[in-house]
């Protein structure tokens, strides 16, 4: 809970717009408790029985990631985990090398799919 908090606190500062925190089943009702007391928008999904990820922050970010709806981030496209990246405030150059790798990675793993076709 003490990262929950720290995320919570830089996002009360306007350090973050949006925040993803990997807690426990065990933390999920103390949390959505806690962000609804506040009036803080979030989004909730399973990861597996016992772990769930949280988006919590500004309304529209998270609408956006509801908008994606997907529980993993695995699941992600690249324009997908690009704009998710951004949005959590990570370096944006970084996050371009990452979308460009990820982009080249989907486009010779479908590549080789139509070829063994």
């Amino acid at each position: 809970m003490d990262v929950f908090r720290h995320c919570l606190y830089e996002y009360v500062k306007g350090v973050r717009s949006l925040v993803l925190h990997t807690c426990r089943k065990d933390e999920v009702e103390k949390i959505k408790k806690r962000l609804e007391n506040m009036d803080v928008s979030y989004a909730l999904f399973p990861l597996t029985q016992e772990k769930f990820n949280i988006f919590f922050g500004k309304k529209i970010c998270v609408d956006v990631v509801k908008k994606i709806g997907k529980s993993s981030l695995t699941e992600y496209s690249p324009e997908e985990d690009f704009i998710l990246g951004i949005m959590l405030g990570y370096n944006s150059d970084k996050q371009c090398e990452r979308y460009l790798k990820m982009h080249d990675y989907v486009t010779a793993k479908n590549n080789i799919n139509l070829l063994t076709a």
